[in-house]
């Protein structure tokens, strides 16, 4: 197979597992980026190693983390990896960039994942500032957007990717899509200096509908990825994606112009996900 014409969306693989990259490079004859955390990290570990009561002190885990970056790294030299600071409600914006620096200088096509929280902006700004890339994650509203893109202000164009999580958004009963269109129509007001990634992708019907409405990237595990490869890679779904069980998300009229301290950008989804991604880590830790 080889990448449609008329597409312009990325795709990215979500995980790290090594033996998925190729299966996907095989299967769609392309791959543009990969995007790790935690939890999809240690996922890979487990099923790599057989076990399920892994346990590792807190260097050699890190160093682990960084290997397997390195040969994700290598298998796509022309797309972007991106690599999650370990971040709780506690983490300060100084812990984030002091990782973030570091975890820059693993590989030359690392965006920095940080969450969208005041300590995540505030790394972000910093390390925007340095020249490095980021990858805003856990992005559940309209605001946090408009707050990254406030942050991020001055980034080149491919420097700066937000997260959208259309899953977990239709966990709640809501149209996760709307999320994604939303903040890309919200964006057109913009430089154009923040890509879209539709994130929390579970399975081919949504990854063609994020390409449909026309996504900068999405990110998906190999299921949904496999699913939307069979349909043919669809590129051109309907354009209304109305769905009969999820409530719509209205778009809100918000000004880009504000400084990012400005925004709302509590959201109790964000604060969960980071929970979730802490523990996943701190699980592995032998204290």
């Amino acid at each position: 197979m080889a990448r449609p014409e008329n597409m312009h969306t990325r795709i990215f693989l979500d995980g790290s597992d090594l033996s998925e990259m190729d299966q996907i490079q095989a299967t769609l004859g392309f791959l543009d980026g990969q995007t790790t955390n935690p939890s999809n990290f240690i996922s890979a570990l487990k099923k790599e190693r057989g076990e399920e009561g892994l346990q590792f002190e807190q260097e050699a885990l890190y160093a682990l983390y960084k290997s397997r970056v390195q040969e994700i790294s290598k298998k796509i030299p022309n797309g972007s990896v991106s690599i999650e600071v370990y971040a709780d409600a506690d983490t300060t914006a100084e812990a984030m960039i002091a990782q973030g620096k570091d975890m820059y200088t693993w590989i030359p096509n690392a965006h920095i994942k940080l969450p969208i929280t005041t300590a995540g902006l505030a790394a972000a700004e910093t390390l925007v500032g340095a020249g490095m890339r980021v990858n805003m994650t856990l992005c559940f509203s309209q605001e946090q957007a408009a707050a990254v893109y406030a942050a991020t202000q001055g980034a080149k164009k491919g420097d700066v990717f937000i997260s959208p999580f259309i899953g977990r958004v239709n966990d709640k009963g809501n149209n996760g899509m709307d999320l994604i269109t939303n903040i890309l129509k919200m964006y057109r007001d913009g430089d154009g200096h923040v890509d879209v990634l539709a994130a929390s992708i579970r399975n081919g019907e949504q990854l063609a509908k994020a390409i449909a409405v026309g996504a900068d990237i999405t990110t998906s595990y190999k299921q949904a990825i496999d699913e939307w490869a069979t349909a043919g890679m669809p590129v051109s779904d309907a354009a209304e994606f109305i769905h009969p069980t999820l409530s719509p998300i209205p778009y809100e009229t918000l000004s880009l112009e504000k400084a990012w301290q400005e925004y709302h950008i509590q959201h109790d989804m964000t604060d969960d996900g980071l929970r979730r991604f802490a523990e996943d880590w701190n699980n592995l830790l032998t204290s």
